[in-house]
């Protein structure tokens, strides 16, 4: 079975040019969803899924599904599934997402063309709102297909201007009907770009992932007080920033020096609000976000552990007050051993080099692993470089894993 690497090369590049942003360097794309652009995109894909014969339908979240049920499947069989999503972060680059939901065509249309008759039908995924860039914190068409949020939760979801998601599918026309249900699928597979560098450093085409990490996000807020920059000696200042540093640098601490952190342990703070944030006035608050992530639960526990034990710390040795709230929690994710094994014989089959290795970032894969056996296989990633207009996979990897997958579907979709 051989991809057909310029078809896919020109559904991405076509892809490319919804939200299009300029760039110095390398194609940008802000795809958020819900806007003209987003409406562009799940257009051109319906177009695409049409194309090949498949047959469309949307739910009431935006998901998108095109189906392929040929003379051979079953219809009432579990289907085979494989996507990703297709909106970005802002200024991001144009494979994160899209590589998934077209590589998941493409696999199709390479089971078409080499004339496979699957046993199951196959169903191509694009899962609405995966970045969590204007509504929600993510996955959040993956999270109603498997059952861990409500339509009505999703649809109620507002961005900061106040439109609900509801309201942004219906003006694009893409607020369907019903909702997909992922445990109805007997597999779900989707590709997506390392955002690391292990594959390009190992020289390896194809990534199975065995396990994605579980993620721990905290919400802190350091309340000292506002006072005026000049006048106020240093021995007499209440400054939150200042405090909010400290934390900044024990959380990091957290996951170089306990001993029941491993190296896979990442801590990030990534987010801060200074209050009144001016340049002549001693910060009177601050409010910063925790991202902890491991492959192991325990350590992230650990991390999040020294992280209360810093706020403390801090309202001992300094005239501040803190608020530790641990808002958002998701644990490791193990993928399926059936279709890892699947995905390393498919490998195999078409002398294609695969790697064993983990996801340091979420997916909606990690949703609906909850509910049906469910794969992740990484294409490399040039530099490491992702959620920005430099991220790179060279076409003959995205065709690499392309043929991987195809293989996959089509064995799995034989049983």
């Amino acid at each position: 079975m051989d991809v057909n690497q310029q078809r896919l090369r020109s559904d991405l590049e076509a892809n490319a040019e919804f939200g299009a942003v300029p760039a110095e360097t390398g194609r940008g794309r802000t795809v958020l969803t819900g806007t003209e652009a987003d409406r562009r995109a799940r257009e051109f894909l319906c177009e695409r899924l049409r194309d090949a014969g498949l047959t469309v339908r949307v739910d009431e979240v935006g998901n998108v599904v095109g189906r392929w049920c040929p003379a051979s499947a079953d219809p009432d069989a579990a289907p085979v599934a494989s996507g990703s999503h297709l909106d970005s972060v802002p200024e991001g680059g144009i494979f994160d997402g899209p590589l998934g939901v077209y590589a998941a065509l493409e696999a199709v249309r390479t089971l078409q063309d080499a004339d496979v008759e699957p046993a199951r039908p196959v169903e191509v995924v694009s899962f609405t709102e995966e970045e969590g860039q204007r509504f929600g914190g993510g996955l959040v068409g993956s999270g109603v297909a498997v059952g861990d949020m409500s339509v009505a939760e999703a649809l109620a979801i507002e961005d900061d201007d106040g439109i609900p998601l509801g309201d942004a599918l219906a003006d694009i026309g893409y607020r369907g009907e019903g909702a997909v249900d992922a445990s109805e699928w007997d597999a779900w597979l989707e590709i997506h770009v390392e955002q690391s560098e292990r594959l390009v450093d190992a020289g390896v085409p194809a990534g199975v992932v065995s396990s994605i990490v579980g993620l721990s996000r905290c919400a802190v807020g350091i309340e000292g007080e506002a006072n005026h920059a000049g006048s106020t000696s240093m021995a007499d200042r209440a400054d939150a920033l200042a405090a909010a540093s400290e934390f900044v640098l024990d959380v990091e601490r957290a996951t170089d020096e306990r001993p029941d952190v491993p190296d896979t342990a990442v801590a990030t703070v990534g987010k801060l609000s200074v209050s009144p944030n001016a340049p002549n006035v001693i910060p009177g608050s601050v409010d910063l976000t925790v991202d902890v992530r491991d492959v192991a639960y325990g350590s992230i526990e650990s991390v999040i552990e020294a992280a209360r034990e810093s706020l403390v710390r801090l309202e001992a040795e300094r005239p501040v007050t803190t608020t530790f709230d641990h808002a958002w929690d998701r644990r490791p994710v193990d993928m399926s051993a059936r279709l890892r094994d699947a995905l390393h014989a498919a490998g195999d089959a078409a002398v294609i080099e695969t790697l064993e290795l983990h996801s340091g970032a979420g997916h909606d894969t990690m949703h609906v692993a909850g509910v049906t056996d469910a794969a992740l296989l990484f294409a490399p990633s040039v530099d490491g470089v992702s959620h920005n207009p430099r991220e790179w996979t060279d076409w003959a990897d995205c065709a690499a894993v392309t043929r991987v997958l195809a293989g996959t579907i089509a064995d799995v979709a034989a049983e």
